[in-house]
């Protein structure tokens, strides 16, 4: 019996008792930790490389564990993370470099179990100030909802990433607008930037 401690709970990985899934965008980072999990005593490993595919992987059990990377080609781990939560996966792993209280905060609510810093990440350019309080508000959809938002994504193009409706990605904004008192997109990016939120 193998135990990965985490910051929220243990999880027991009994030998030959689990399946697990492997959602990461590298071909070479899939194939490395699905090594990991069969000699860990998975029965078998399933991976996929988009948030889109998650769906792909079926219905999870208390006996399956999926190792999830933060950082997929269309889109968040973290809405990984979600997806295979609803999908019954209630043992996640979510693989991270960026070390920051709210993506960890956000990873947890999403629901994974377990958050892992692959690697540390290269100091920041610019010093962050102190947060503003309605950062600290912000829901784990509305921090991805700010974080494509800074890219200069559209509300569709935010709501492909995420799918989801550029009706409801407007609706998260409208959240977001009454917790950081401002409906300037601009004004909303330089103030969850400021707090760290978005890099």
């Amino acid at each position: 019996m193998t135990t990965l401690v985490t910051d929220r709970a243990r999880i027991p990985l009994s030998r030959g008792r689990f399946h697990a899934a492997v959602v990461a965008g590298s071909p070479g980072l899939r194939e490395s930790l699905a090594r990991v999990l069969t000699s860990l005593g998975a029965a078998d490993v399933t991976a996929v490389g988009l948030v889109s595919e998650t769906r792909t992987l079926g219905r999870g059990s208390l006996a399956s564990l999926a190792v999830v990377e933060s950082q997929l080609p269309d889109g968040s781990g973290i809405a990984a993370v979600e997806q295979l939560r609803s999908l019954g996966w209630s043992r996640t792993v979510l693989l991270s470099q960026a070390t920051d209280p709210f993506t960890v905060r956000g990873a947890l609510m999403a629901g994974a179990r377990c958050f892992l810093v692959t690697s540390r990440p290269a100091p920041p350019t610019q010093p962050t100030g102190p947060a503003d309080p309605g950062v600290e508000q912000l829901s784990a959809r509305e921090i991805e909802v700010l974080r494509l938002v800074a890219d200069g994504r559209s509300n569709k193009d935010v709501g492909d990433s995420l799918g989801l409706s550029a009706l409801t990605v407007k609706s998260h904004l409208a959240r977001i607008a009454r917790k950081l008192g401002t409906g300037d997109r601009a004004q909303m990016v330089a103030i969850s930037m400021r707090a760290g939120v978005v890099t």
